[in-house]
């Protein structure tokens, strides 16, 4: 699900000290939806 995937995302932005993640996520019939995530 989504809420697992920037769950994931964030975690590790914090295991790796990393700045930026990216989620895509596909809705089905052409949709989708990203979110981009900046650890300050």
């Amino acid at each position: 699900s989504g809420a697992r995937l920037v769950t994931t995302a964030m975690y590790q932005l914090h295991r790796t000290n990393g700045r930026f993640a990216l989620c895509t996520m596909c809705i089905g019939v052409g949709q989708g939806i990203a979110i981009a995530i900046e650890r300050v």
